[in-house]
């Protein structure tokens, strides 16, 4: 992660970036929608239910298992084949985020080894710890080269204390450097497409933005496509215009998703879904 000077917070100096608050602001008003929902109020469960299972289907299809939501809804058993397997790991990590809001502001390390070892559901060497000198990575919709395993660790640690440290930083911004960093690192051997959306949750949900997660960004990182890997070249180049585009596009994400939702009150409310 870079940002455009030294200070004692980096995230919020991202949040000065060109732009930057004006995503933050319109991704404000875009949960607000969602939560002045009149539907929200009598079922905001069901609504959070439908957007686990919606932002599950996005965070797959971007892993390469693009399926049908009623599919997703339909299947029970998710240990066919490898898309299957990639969507029942996509839900077992949304179910799984909830659990974990709590340890995320004190050892967020810890949360991403958690999610790993759901993610995987197996019991290799490799699972559940960042990969070591030579592992390799199975990351195929992300051809930006890996970093090696001794920069990863560094930077996962001072990902970890700015986390720990807490900032100012808007929301959005804090959570779009956590995705953005962990898509850049792929610090697991595997799944660590899914693992950074469900860390861009578990922010989401846990610093009050969406406190009820039915704003899910994996629907909106789905829908703009190809979209998600141009604006993470961005992040990866480090540069403040670069880094500006990616927080601008997960704020995109992030309108897409409550998007989505109001969509589902709407539907609710017609007695239609």
């Amino acid at each position: 992660m870079s940002t455009t000077g030294a200070t004692a917070d980096p995230l919020a100096a991202l949040g000065s970036l060109p732009g930057v608050a004006e995503s933050v602001e319109s991704v404000r008003k875009a949960v607000d929608r969602v939560y002045g929902h009149r539907v929200m109020r009598r079922r905001s469960n069901e609504i959070t239910s439908e957007a686990a299972l919606r932002g599950a289907r996005g965070s797959a299809a971007l892993s390469g298992a693009d399926w049908a939501l009623e599919e997703v809804r339909r299947r029970t058993d998710f240990s066919g084949d490898d898309e299957a397997r990639v969507v029942g790991a996509a839900l077992r990590l949304t179910a799984e985020a909830g659990q974990l809001l709590s340890i995320w502001r004190q050892s967020p390390l810890r949360v991403l080894a958690r999610l790993h070892l759901v993610a995987a559901a197996t019991h290799g060497d490799e699972v559940g710890r960042p990969r070591q000198a030579g592992e390799q990575v199975d990351e195929p919709l992300i051809e930006l080269p890996p970093p090696g395993a001794d920069e990863v660790h560094g930077r996962l640690e001072g990902l970890s204390e700015l986390i720990i440290a807490g900032s100012s930083a808007p929301a959005l911004v804090t959570a779009a450097v956590v995705h953005g960093e962990l898509l850049a690192l792929r610090p697991f051997s595997s799944h660590n497409g899914l693992v950074a959306r469900t860390a861009e949750r578990i922010v989401l949900v846990g610093s009050g933005l969406d406190p009820k997660s039915v704003c899910p960004a994996e629907v909106g990182h789905a829908e703009l496509g190809r979209d998600y890997l141009a604006a993470l070249d961005g992040y990866v180049s480090g540069t403040p215009e670069g880094m500006a585009a990616w927080i601008a596009h997960c704020g995109r994400a992030v309108e897409l998703g409550a998007r989505e939702s109001t969509a589902v009150c709407e539907a609710l409310q017609r007695g239609a879904a």
